[in-house]
């Protein structure tokens, strides 16, 4: 077996990741107008296709790199883009379930640090409820820690979780029952794999390894696009392997 290729920075994950793009096909009695602008931030390619109506509703096929990836009712992708008030109270349905998985492992390209934070607060709950395992977030700046600093002390101090925060040093924070790794945006030592004086400033990660379950394991990484605009692009992933591949990167680069 050939050896793996070794990734060198978060930028050639957050790469990888582009280039899978997938392609999202309706096959529908009727148009979704809100189909496109839906995904017009992610690396997504849209169709649809009309097909007579015989009370189905129709159906949508994923596929990636010309490989059928899966399908599900079209109903789903009407939820999707256009949820309405009960559909927001109510659980996911199977279908909305298998379609977001379908979905996951495409970036986005415009997102503000309001939806980033939504993101994050699940993977962190994640791994709050799974109580162990390594949780490594990535603030940018460690000022940010700030806000929430109460959040993880609980993460550290209510479970057996290994909770590492990284970030420009622009802050010494103590927080009880967490490893601080800190970097000076300035001068820090540069190496052959990556850049601290900029990655760290750069991107935004969460990353949850799991727990010793791979179906726990999940992670986001976001890079702020252009610098200091607030806006960022990036993916989400529950692909055990690639979190794993960013946890060890992480690990390895800077502890």
């Amino acid at each position: 077996m050939a050896d793996r290729e070794v990734t060198v920075s978060l930028r050639e994950f957050l790469d990888g990741v582009a280039e899978r793009r997938k392609r999202v096909t309706v096959f529908a009695p009727e148009r979704y107008d809100a189909l496109e602008s839906h995904f017009e931030t992610r690396n997504v390619t849209v169709e649809q296709e009309d097909i007579p109506d015989d009370g189905s509703g129709g159906f949508v096929v994923v596929t990636e790199g010309g490989e059928f990836v899966g399908s599900v009712d079209a109903a789903a992708i009407r939820t999707l883009v256009s949820p309405t008030a009960a559909d927001a109270k109510s659980a996911p349905s199977e279908a909305m379930r298998a379609l977001l998985d379908l979905l996951a492992d495409t970036t986005f390209v415009s997102f503000d640090k309001g939806q980033l934070v939504v993101m994050a607060h699940e993977i962190e709950d994640r791994a709050f409820r799974q109580g162990r395992g390594t949780l490594r977030t990535g603030f940018q700046a460690l000022q940010a820690l700030k806000a929430q600093r109460d959040v993880y002390e609980t993460l550290a101090a209510k479970s057996d979780l290994d909770v590492h925060v990284y970030g420009e040093r622009d802050w010494s924070p103590d927080v009880s029952g967490v490893t601080i790794h800190a970097v000076d945006g300035e001068s820090g030592e540069e190496s052959d794999t990556a850049d601290p004086t900029t990655e760290i400033g750069a991107y935004w990660f969460v990353v949850f390894d799991g727990g010793g379950d791979d179906r726990q394991a999940c992670a986001l990484l976001a890079e702020e696009d252009p610098p200091d605009s607030g806006r960022f692009r990036g993916f989400w992933t529950y692909d055990a392997e690639l979190v794993g591949d960013i946890d060890a990167y992480l690990r390895e680069t800077y502890g």
